[in-house]
């Protein structure tokens, strides 16, 4: 039934968007703006504003991008654009480059002069490749190249999308909250949480001292989003002695893979079976259901004095939520490669200088 109903609220969608494109509004709202068309769908991912002097590249855009879920206004000259740009609030702005009235190059520095805020990708044919790699001096952020198939629009508008969201969560304060870990589960998948009463390492590991005396061990709430989907973990062997810092299990995905350090040194008495056989589970409860090793310490006392609990996370959490929303917006799709997670993120522990080689065998 949710399947039914999925496939069913998708094309109630798709009805609306083309009931849009059927009837696009031609708009004369001002004397600069007389080519204006204009065709919005509820609830639209984005607004983008697209300016070309040839109208077959318009009603390519529009039909195009207003099935892919954008509202899309299009213009025939640069000065029309410009006039739109300082009457409404844009995302994107598409510019062709060869136009008779105003280049597509004098469309770029006026937008980016007049709303800096605004996106500008440059519309450009094979001869004018140079020309378009030149406009990202004056502030374009891509182009597209003509002819264009449906695919490759729809791919390049959710590209520019994914990224500018981004840049917009990294401008922003992270949310931190500490919990119950029982609590995690439940909260925003966009705020961030501290387990109260667990321990977590530079590392992201955290890392839970059980009535037993052994501590438990598995990967923290910033290590699960930032990793987004695992395929499998590899974990030691009961037996395996480890110092803190040091490699501890890996995670994979495809041919990417995280290596997770130890919170504390000590001696694996225990893995997490389930783990094992469903990576996906240490991400789907990763302070209970998710863990991954049950470890006897060695010397406790002096582990607990490197780690991090409660409070004392929250500010730290901040800075490292930021530094990865500046990776994920600068990174070409829009997410940062697992080998440079691991470098900035998680690659960072106490393992003494002389285990290093080690480390670096073990992936």
């Amino acid at each position: 039934m949710r399947a039914v109903n999925k496939n069913l609220e998708a094309a109630r969608v798709r009805r609306e968007r083309e009931a849009v494109l059927k009837a696009p509004v031609k708009l004369d709202i001002a004397t600069e703006t007389p080519s204006l068309q204009r065709a919005e769908v509820p609830n639209a991912k984005a607004r983008i504003l697209a300016v070309d002097d040839e109208a077959i590249v318009l009603d390519s855009f529009r039909k195009i991008l207003v099935l892919a879920g954008f509202s899309v206004d299009t213009v025939n000259t640069g000065p029309e654009a410009l006039a739109l740009v300082r009457q409404r609030d844009y995302d994107f702005l598409f510019t062709d480059l060869k136009m008779p009235v105003m280049e597509g190059t004098e469309v770029v520095k006026a937008v980016k002069h007049l709303r800096p805020d605004v996106d500008v990708a440059v519309i450009t044919g094979f001869a004018t490749i140079e020309t378009a790699v030149e406009t990202m001096m004056h502030g374009a952020v891509d182009y597209v190249q003509k002819p264009f198939t449906e695919e490759e629009l729809v791919a390049f508008a959710n590209r520019m999308y994914v990224r500018r969201q981004a840049r917009i969560e990294s401008q922003s304060k992270p949310a931190v909250r500490v919990v119950a870990p029982e609590l995690v589960d439940i909260m925003a998948s966009r705020e961030y949480v501290v387990p109260g009463g667990m321990f977590v390492a530079t590392g992201h590991t955290w890392a839970r001292i059980e009535d037993t005396g052994e501590v438990c061990v598995g990967i923290d709430d910033f290590a699960r989003k930032a990793i987004g989907k695992v395929e499998r973990v590899e974990l030691p062997a009961p037996g395996t002695s480890v110092k803190r810092g040091e490699v501890l299990f890996v995670v994979r995905r495809k041919d990417e893979h995280v290596r997770f350090r130890s919170p504390v040194s000590g001696t694996v008495t225990a893995v997490n079976g389930d783990v094992k056989k469903d990576a996906r589970a240490m991400l789907e409860s990763p302070y209970e259901h998710g863990w991954t090793c049950m470890l006897h310490p060695t010397d406790l006392t002096l582990d607990l004095a490197n780690l991090r609990i409660g409070k004392t996370v929250v500010s730290w959490y901040q800075d490292e939520v930021t530094a990865l929303r500046k990776a994920n917006s600068e990174a070409t799709d829009g997410v940062v490669r697992w080998s440079a997670l691991e470098e900035r993120f998680m690659g960072a522990g106490d393992a003494p200088r002389e285990t290093t080689t080690e480390i670096v065998e073990v992936g």
